[in-house]
């Protein structure tokens, strides 16, 4: 036994934890026994000096382990999953999860909420009335082997340890710990009981990650300590320097999935990183031999209409309307104000402050400046124009959807404050810079 003291002080002098060390930390992250104080200081600790791959497996497991983990014997059909690490406008688990479902995958996919400027998978799901994210183990057992998915929160039961480590990182700055981070993520996936995973590392100005170095090490250390683990893992580094899709805001984005399931419109960003991520979970869990035939299958699941149908499934088997996708005027909250954003003057939109934008949001009320905030899943903006396209004075670059007029003028203010503009034609960011294996 060590004291919680001794356990911090060696990683405070860049030692490297026992695996003993590591299991006791977690132990005490669960039973109460390691103070905040201890906690928050051995997260500083890990933030200034890392932590080597074996510690934060090692980290990862003893996590994984404080609480339950699912069990999928039995199934006709390999179980993963997609993580993103989280930006603007990332709507692509909703779409995604029935997609790889119609595809012979089962995925039981445990979402979060949104942090800081960035949308939370959770918050999205609840602009729906009467979806419950909350559900017993029970209940997400018999949902994923009924049709296929499930996108719930964290449950209490699996990896309790991180639900408290993580409160704690996020007001002490230690956020952004790579060896955290990944422990953080890969301990609730495999208490999920992943079999493969995708991660999705953004990159960008609405991304944690900043740049294709910082990106990478995250994607390695995720992918490295993952294997670590057992769970076979691939990152996709994808970018996070402008709006994903149309749309940023809750039921504004629940509609644009619905447009996209049922084929309404599939904004051409967010079709291809969807196929991307979806054609890596096929290849990883050896469903389709080669990325050709993984993103022919996941078409088809659209076309065919497969997708759609699982979606709404799984909507009606989480307490949601059976019917959300023929009447979602019917359903989802619209906004008091709907006020256009008009381009200033005729050029080219060069780039564009996307944390700006998703902090425009949650001062409309579309996330949360403090835990207990509740959310208006009203309020956002649509129609967002893409980067690189040449507007003219006048044109239309997006709507904020408001809960009043004063607030729609800020958030109008800050849109255009966030854009920049270029007199000649601009090369825009790859989608997809990297893949890690």
């Amino acid at each position: 036994m060590y004291l919680p003291q001794e356990i911090i002080k060696q990683k405070r002098n860049g030692g490297v934890l026992s695996d003993d060390a590591i299991r006791q930390f977690v132990a005490g992250l669960t039973d109460q026994s390691f103070s905040e104080g201890q906690i928050a200081s051995l997260a500083m600790a890990i933030y200034l000096n890392g932590m080597q791959t074996e510690e934060t497996v090692a980290l990862t497991r003893a996590m994984r382990d404080s609480g339950a983990v699912l069990n999928w014997s039995g199934l006709n059909g390999p179980v993963v999953d997609k993580h993103s690490t989280g930006g603007v406008g990332d709507k692509v688990s909703l779409m995604l999860a029935p997609m790889v479902a119609a595809c012979g995958a089962y995925v039981p996919m445990i979402a979060g909420r949104g942090l800081g400027h960035t949308g939370g998978t959770i918050d999205k799901l609840e602009a729906i009335p009467g979806y419950q994210t909350q559900q017993s183990l029970d209940s997400i057992q018999q949902l994923v082997r009924k049709n296929g998915a499930v996108i719930v929160s964290q449950s209490a039961e699996l990896a309790p340890a991180d639900r408290r480590l993580y409160l704690i990182r996020d007001v002490t700055a230690t956020v952004e710990s790579i060896p955290l981070i990944t422990a953080s993520i890969l301990s609730k996936k495999l208490a999920a009981g992943l079999q493969y995973l995708t991660m999705d590392v953004k990159i960008g100005s609405g991304a944690i990650m900043k740049n294709v170095a910082d990106a990478s090490a995250l994607a390695r250390s995720i992918v490295n300590t993952a294997k670590g683990a057992g769970v076979p893992t691939q990152a996709l580094l994808t970018d996070m320097n402008q709006t994903l899709g149309t749309s940023a805001g809750n039921a504004l984005e629940v509609v644009e999935t619905l447009d996209y399931l049922t084929g309404k419109y599939r904004e051409p960003r967010l079709h291809q990183v969807t196929l991307e991520l979806g054609a890596s979970m096929l290849q990883l869990a050896g469903l389709y031999p080669d990325k050709t035939s993984a993103v022919a299958a996941l078409e088809h699941s659209l076309t065919s209409g497969k997708a759609a149908e699982l979606f709404s499934k799984m909507v009606a088997a989480q307490g949601g309307p059976a019917d959300l996708l023929e009447k979602p005027a019917q359903y989802l909250a619209t906004a008091k104000v709907v006020q256009d954003i008009t381009a200033p003057a005729t050029g080219y939109l060069a780039g564009a402050d996307t944390t700006a934008i998703g902090m425009a949001v949650v001062r409309l009320g579309g996330g949360r400046a403090h835990p207990s905030q509740v959310i208006n899943p009203a309020v956002g903006f649509s129609d967002v124009q893409p980067v690189g396209g040449r507007f003219t004075s006048g044109q239309l670059l997006a709507r904020v959807h408001a809960n009043t007029q004063e607030q729609a003028d800020k958030a109008k203010a800050e849109y255009l404050a966030a854009l920049g503009w270029s007199e000649t034609p601009v090369a825009t960011d790859p989608l997809v810079h990297l893949v890690i294996d």
